[in-house]
């Protein structure tokens, strides 16, 4: 498999990266709100150095309004539905913006009831979910999330895809540091990372998918073309996709990752599904403990040789990021300022 040159890198200020994303949402027609909290969360991703979900995705979120897919000015509505229990219907809209709009009173209720549940439906999530949970970790809060997607994974034992990537994230607090978070695809590996390697023209590894006739391929094209991915782990990654889809679209009532058809919005790209989300508040169990003892597991996992603990990639990308600057590839800079003209 050939490989073209690659886009050499710049490092521009996070606010600079974060303005020309919130110029680029609002020209293709989100509002003032939905276009910050996208543009956020892209640079977000990118400063982690989560490229695959960061600038990366910009073309993609531009086709799809295009497409009229996806409202962009969509108001998400929030309903109270019982003491530990919030809905939102997003209206059509991105999740991220509906996440917003119900977070205080998910975060009030949780601290009353020591946890809560957030249920998003009638959604388009298209970003990393390890963002939509760190911030509770930050305020002390334990959060997990799980999100469906579209049909392109196939689940151990069958004979063609039904589940999307369908990622698990989770975040807690941790003592003296920065939060514990992980953000995992249930499938072999995560969609966009396969579309950046069939971009830089990269063989995948062994069992991550399939080629269109179903036989196993290493070329990220072939399992793009109409081929698919594979879960993770085999019948346990594919019992966990079969969990997100449960949860993130039977209980939310949002669509499950089949049950959407986007052939009439050519150019669409986001998965129309649903989001749960419940966060706990370990105080009410054990104090200020819970921080501490997440750091006690954590120095235990170094102490039994653990190189590279979950999220630590992503807070040392962050802390370079800010030192020197968002890394972007200097023709993908120039490509997000042409989506201004």
């Amino acid at each position: 498999m050939s490989s073209p040159l690659k886009d050499p890198l710049i490092r521009v200020p996070f606010a600079k990266l974060h303005d020309l994303l919130y110029r680029i949402f609002s020209r293709h027609g989100c509002s003032d709100t939905v276009a910050a909290i996208l543009a956020t969360n892209c640079t977000n991703a990118q400063r982690d150095g989560a490229h695959s979900h960061g600038v990366f995705r910009i073309p993609g979120y531009v086709s799809t309004l295009a497409s009229g897919w996806v409202d962009g000015q969509a108001v998400a509505q929030v309903s109270d539905r019982a003491a530990a229990f919030v809905q939102v219907d997003a209206q059509g809209g991105f999740a991220q913006p509906a996440l917003a709009a119900a977070r205080d009173l998910l975060v009030h209720k949780a601290r009353n009831a020591g946890i809560a549940v957030l249920a998003i439906h009638n959604s388009h999530h298209f970003a990393a979910l390890w963002p939509d949970v760190e911030p509770f970790a930050e305020e002390g809060l334990i959060a997990l999330s799980v999100v469906n997607s579209m049909t392109c994974v196939v689940p151990h034992g069958a004979r063609r895809p039904l589940f999307g990537t369908n990622p698990i994230a989770f975040a807690a607090p941790c003592a003296g540091q920065s939060p514990i978070v992980f953000d995992m695809a249930t499938s072999a590996m995560a969609h966009g990372d396969v579309q950046i390697a069939a971009r830089e023209g990269r063989a995948l590894p062994d069992q991550v998918g399939v080629d269109a006739a179903g036989d196993p391929s290493v070329d990220p094209q072939a399992i793009l073309d109409g081929g698919a991915l594979l879960p993770f782990g085999g019948h346990k990654g594919s019992a966990l996709s079969m969990m997100v889809e449960l949860l993130a679209a039977g209980l939310t009532g949002g669509h499950f990752s089949w049950e959407f058809d986007w052939s009439g919005h050519p150019g669409a790209k986001t998965p129309w599904t649903g989001q749960l989300i419940i966060v706990i508040d370990p105080g009410k169990a054990e104090g200020d403990r819970f921080a501490q003892r997440s750091r006690g597991l954590l120095e235990q996992m170094r102490a039994a040789g653990v190189s590279r603990l979950p999220g630590e990639r992503r807070f040392r990308e962050r802390a370079i990021s800010a030192r020197e600057g968002v890394s972007v590839g200097e023709a993908q800079w120039h490509s997000l300022e042409r989506l201004l003209e």
